[in-house]
């Protein structure tokens, strides 16, 4: 198993987890060429991007990469103890099976049905076990945000796919902003900095951002790209701002909202202009980059953009934790590497 750099983290002028890459020569076994049809599951019915995603394939889908594409079958169990998402489970429950997805009492039974996963658990917690479950059967992997409730977790989910050749991706819809996806491909030419905002609603299982920030952190990193050094995290109980110093001068800046309408945005700053981010106009963007993805097995974002991000996020934890200290990226990264050392160790115990 190759080792992560321990030295070179987020410069530039270093490669961040260079051995971080899913080897594209590794993964053609994954191409699914000889599927006639695209045979998916779903682990989790606690989130309503089940729902959707399930309605968006199984329901006479007008996109044709969604053509051939059907969840078969789901595992519902989600959360055990959070509230807001064992609520969901029957209704979800219910609501999928009148589009002929068949309910299985185990991750075990669902993965011998199907040859693709989506994790939609709401609950990260259990993320680094379940993933463990599908990366060992050889299936390729779409996870749903969080990717885990701990920078720890996210790190060995990621370590142990690299080992065992399986594709993973996660993003946020939020990435797939029409807007977003604008800036990223050039519209405003080289990006001077942004600010992005998202609700960022809290769960105490959960780093404060991981929960729901996740979403308006995913838009500032695509518009920014990684490269982050430091962040600094000020709030209140009704919002925070964490401010990210990048490495190249480039200031980047995420408003999470308490209360007040639910929404996402932002403005990009760029040498050609600025541009207004949004609006979010629902979730099969992002369905249809997770169907190229299992028709591929390339993930069309970088585990290291991954990484940061979530990096970027317990970072502005730490920050919270010490009264709006400056943190700096790498030194929380190196942290949770080694207990990821760890878990691994104990994994393969």
């Amino acid at each position: 198993m190759k080792k992560f750099s321990r030295r070179k983290f987020l410069g530039l002028n270093h490669a961040l987890l260079a051995s971080a890459y899913l080897p594209i020569d590794l993964l053609k076994d994954f191409t699914p060429s000889h599927f006639n049809t695209l045979k998916i599951g779903i682990i989790g019915l606690d989130t309503s991007h089940s729902v959707a995603f399930v309605k968006a394939l199984n329901d006479n889908p007008t996109n044709k990469n969604f053509q051939d594409c059907t969840i078969i079958a789901a595992y519902p169990l989600g959360s055990k103890d959070i509230e807001s998402s064992t609520k969901r489970i029957p209704g979800y429950t219910d609501e999928v099976k009148k589009y002929g997805v068949e309910i299985v009492d185990s991750i075990d039974v669902l993965l011998q049905k199907v040859d693709f996963v989506c994790l939609e658990t709401n609950d990260g917690r259990p993320h680094l076990e379940q993933a463990l479950q599908v990366i060992r059967a050889k299936k390729p992997l779409f996870i749903d945000k969080p990717v885990a409730a701990s920078l720890s977790d996210i790190i060995s989910i990621y370590r142990l796919a690299e080992k065992n050749n399986v594709p993973v991706f996660s993003s946020s819809s939020l990435r797939y902003m029409e807007t977003a996806q604008q800036v990223a491909a050039g519209k405003i030419g080289k990006v001077l900095g942004a600010d992005c905002f998202s609700p960022a609603t809290l769960e105490p299982t959960h780093p404060d951002l991981f929960w729901y920030g996740i979403h308006g952190v995913e838009l500032l990193y695509t518009v920014m790209g990684r490269g982050c050094k430091t962040v600094q995290r000020s709030h209140t109980a009704e919002t925070e701002l964490v401010v990210g110093n990048w490495e190249d001068g480039r200031i980047g800046t995420f408003r999470g909202t308490r209360n007040g309408k639910h929404d996402y945005g932002g403005t990009a700053f760029g040498e050609k202009g600025n541009l207004v981010l949004g609006p979010f106009k629902g979730y099969d963007y992002l369905l249809d980059q997770i169907i190229t993805f299992f028709k591929t097995s390339q993930s069309p974002v970088d585990t290291k953009d991954t990484l940061e991000i979530y990096t970027f996020m317990e970072a502005a934890h730490e920050s919270k934790r010490k009264n709006g200290m400056t943190i700096s990226l790498a030194t929380v990264y190196e942290q949770h590497l080694s207990q990821s050392d760890k878990t691994l160790k104990k994994l393969s115990s």
